[in-house]
């Protein structure tokens, strides 16, 4: 990662700014190193469909070389974000030229099919209570825990976003996120969710 953000450019966004978008004409590889990425698509309505929260070490993109497709999605920064941004050329030069990296990038995709096929699933056979209580245990497996005030791990996440992951309504979210505050599994503030109860939650979730 030194080599690579010594020779490819390094770039930074804001919260709520466009990494990506469909219209986005060129093939472009991100690295996320710094802040939360949020990948995206919309429908004919309106109505935005979140399919990943991308964390720091991810690759996501539009790379047909390495089989990384972005289709219609959108991909916005959640935090400021820092990602390095690599051409065609250098993907060839940084990536497949190392086995290393190769084989990590190989895992990388991997998952993330795994992750969609596991989101599939829980949509098809789970209720919208447990799809919401397993995308609070993704999120907290994803977080390290918050030391201070705090006994578990903190999702910094709206309802409305949240939402968006589990694909219910924010409404739904919220009077959910409110029962299982009242079971004392987390606890809610203003722009975050501390996650008090791991193995009960995870019953919840099935």
């Amino acid at each position: 990662m030194d080599a690579i953000a010594a020779a490819a450019p390094m770039k930074t966004y804001s919260a709520g700014e466009l990494l990506y978008a469909p219209a986005q004409p060129s093939e472009v590889l991100f690295i996320l190193k710094k802040g939360r990425v949020r990948i995206f698509r919309v429908s004919a309505e309106g109505r935005a469909l979140t399919t990943a929260i991308i964390t720091p070490g991810t690759v996501f993109g539009e790379m047909v070389l390495l089989g990384q497709r972005m289709y219609d999605n959108f991909a916005e920064a959640l935090d400021d974000v820092t990602v390095c941004v690599m051409s065609r050329a250098d993907v060839h030069r940084f990536l497949l030229s190392d086995a290393r990296i190769a084989a990590r990038i190989t895992e990388i995709l991997g998952r993330h099919l795994t992750d969609l096929e596991q989101r599939l699933s829980d949509s098809v056979f789970k209720t919208v209570p447990r799809r919401i209580a397993t995308t609070l245990m993704t999120l907290a497996t994803e977080t390290r825990p918050h030391v201070l005030g705090g006994r578990g791990p903190q999702i910094a996440l709206t309802h409305q976003q949240i939402a968006a992951l589990a694909g219910t309504s924010r409404e739904t979210t919220t009077k959910v996120l409110h029962d299982l505050a009242d079971q004392e599994l987390i606890r809610l503030a203003r722009g975050h969710i501390t996650v008090l109860d791991t193995e009960r939650l995870k019953d919840q979730a099935g």
